[in-house]
């Protein structure tokens, strides 16, 4: 017997119009649950009729009070990624979507049952850095939030899931966007002629997950907390690909669509704002959380690197 629609748990997704909260979105129409779907400045797609739209600003603590008032779990997803350079030293408005609404969120939170409600969390897999490593603010503020919303797991005030997904790529099918990470960039350059640039010697590697198998990974934290909570689960491939191979093929697909010859991938000096992990590998072992919720990726790399081409030439 499907429930009616008031007694479906309510999930509020903040972030719900951005390139992975558009996914995410996607995939939590087709369970059974109550939406409300919360962005800053552009109306989130609307995959459900049902769902609850509303535009907030969250750096506002009464607007985050707002959004989470009834739920019974939140999906946080929203950040503030400006550009190439200045995400890495974004200021104030990134710290305020980390840790600042991260602190707002579990102070808001209240319960519509007798359990804590779900709180899962979007943060980067370049937050697993060891003790000590340096960190670009984006990454400090993620990891300060992580920390939050593990100390509010353990007293109690929410059920937090900490996803740390490793480099998110891919086409959106629900609204066709493809990001604005490194996949798309260099995607760009080779349909506008230019050369594809790197700051190393192509060996540099780098696990790509499809932004939809990500998505995936949110709904099945949702589906299935329990044994998440209190963790922290890296999400990925587990097969990282060179740079080199990926602009190369990059490169490839282009050609083969503009009927000109690929663009050459080269090496050029890495400017002085870059840090230590655009020159280290990022690995991502998704085995535990495979293990935990049967979750796995079903893109194939092939697959999803066409699809960013195919989606930016139409």
């Amino acid at each position: 017997m499907v429930p009616s629609s008031k007694d479906r748990p309510l999930i509020a997704v903040l972030g719900a119009s951005g390139f992975l909260g558009a996914a995410v979105t996607a995939e939590l129409a087709g369970l059974p649950v109550r939406l409300r779907l919360v962005s800053r400045e552009r109306r989130p797609p609307l995959v459900d009729a049902s769902a609850e739209v509303r535009l907030a600003d969250l750096t506002d603590p009464q607007a985050v009070r707002a959004a989470v008032d009834g739920a019974d779990a939140v999906v946080h997803l929203a950040a503030h990624i400006p550009g190439e350079r200045s995400w890495r030293s974004p200021g104030a408005e990134s710290e305020a979507l980390g840790a600042g609404l991260l602190g707002t969120l579990v102070r808001s939170v209240r319960p519509a049952g007798a359990r804590p409600p779900v709180v899962v969390f979007a943060s980067t897999l370049q937050a697993s850095a060891p003790p000590g490593a340096p960190l670009n603010d984006y990454v400090r503020h993620k990891a300060a939030a992580e920390e939050l919303l593990v100390k509010a797991t353990e007293d109690g005030v929410v059920r937090g899931i900490v996803l740390r997904p490793a480099t998110v790529y891919g086409c959106v099918p629900l609204t066709g966007a493809t990001g604005r990470g490194v996949v798309t960039a260099m995607a760009r350059k080779a349909l506008a002629g230019e050369p594809i640039t790197m700051w190393h010697d192509g060996t540099v590697e780098r696990d790509l997950v499809h932004v939809t198998d990500a998505a995936r990974a949110f709904a099945a934290a949702l589906r299935a907390p329990g044994d998440l909570v209190g963790g922290r689960w890296p999400v990925g491939t587990g097969t990282p690909a060179r740079l080199g191979e990926v602009f190369r093929t990059l490169a490839g697909l282009v050609a083969a669509r503009t009927g000109r010859p690929p663009v050459p991938v080269v090496t050029v000096p890495p400017p002085d704002w870059a840090d230590a992990a655009d020159l280290g590998n990022l690995p991502a072992d998704p085995s535990a959380l495979i293990a935990a919720t049967g979750w796995r990726p079903r893109v194939r790399r092939a697959d999803g690197l066409a699809g960013v081409v195919d989606a930016l030439t139409r």
